[in-house]
């Protein structure tokens, strides 16, 4: 059988990501695709397309025959998959939480700067500490630490600092029930074309049943807040047997106020929906 060809964006994070996965296949040939999130890295992301500007290019390399198979941070992903494609599988969730790099959150002076380029982020640092400033930060992993010492702290995935050997680096790992992570934070999905029997079949193997749940549930929510939403918002769930617990939270434009929801069920779908729902009543 010949090795599938998986598409990946050529950060030093997003090969490891791939790397994991072909190493868990029994081996795969890389294709290296650059996308618009890369290679516009000057401009917010919100003003090149927001989520999605990670993995459209890589998407195409599948759909277009180039890749059998994409790899992908869960995160990146937009909460409707895209015509053509399936979610193959959703390896087992690394550690979703954010970390502060540079101080803890509670030693940052008062009027500190903090750098991130996420309002998710921003949003949930200002209902903590409402004295904090913020300047933009993008850049892949390398960069953003490189640039570290020109801010008191700056805010990153612990899982990708785990995964690249940086995890000396945090300060600080801000507890997931209160500093709600990205939807699908620490989770790697790998998509194939829906059409690709063959592909999916092999792909499969690596899926992780409660990850796949959890992660269901908090791309429903994201889904019903809708595809254009730019508020800050995030979701967490955590699975135990067929329990599902979800957090999430909706911010306004100014993310400046934030609206929390706690649920628990046993349909994930039903679950991400209800809470949108019910964020999005809140927030008027």
């Amino acid at each position: 059988m010949s090795p599938l060809r998986l598409a990946t964006r050529g950060s030093r994070l997003a090969k490891w990501q791939a790397e994991w996965v072909a190493a868990a296949l029994g081996g795969a040939d890389l294709v290296i695709v650059e996308t618009a999130g890369d290679r516009r890295v000057d401009v917010p992301l919100a003003e090149i397309g927001g989520q999605g500007v990670f993995v459209k290019e890589v998407q195409a390399a599948v759909l277009e025959g180039r890749a059998d198979a994409a790899v992908h941070s869960a995160k990146d992903l937009p909460a409707v998959t895209a015509p053509g494609l399936v979610i193959a599988a959703i390896g087992a969730r690394d550690d979703p939480r954010d970390a502060l790099v540079g101080s803890r959150l509670a030693a940052i002076p008062s009027g500190g700067v903090v750098a991130t380029g996420s309002a998710r982020r921003r949003a949930l640092l200002r209902d903590a500490r409402p004295d904090l400033v913020f300047a933009d930060l993008r850049g892949n992993i390398g960069t953003r630490l490189d640039k570290a010492g020109g801010f008191d702290a700056i805010v990153m995935a612990v899982a990708a600092l785990r995964r690249l050997g940086l995890a000396d680096r945090i300060a600080e790992s801000l507890d997931p029930e209160v500093f709600v992570p990205q939807v699908g934070q620490g989770a790697i999905a790998v998509e194939c074309r829906a059409d690709d029997a063959a592909a999916v079949a092999r792909v499969v193997a690596l899926d992780d049943a409660p990850t796949r749940v959890a992660v269901t549930a908090e791309r429903a929510f994201l889904a019903e807040l809708g595809g254009g939403c730019t508020l800050p918002v995030g979701a967490y769930a955590t699975v135990a047997g067929r329990d599902v617990t979800l957090r999430a939270f909706l911010a306004d434009e100014d993310e400046r106020t934030v609206v929390r929801h706690l649920s628990r069920g046993d349909d994930p779908v039903a679950l991400g929906v209800a809470a949108a729902r019910a964020l999005l009543e809140a927030v008027g």
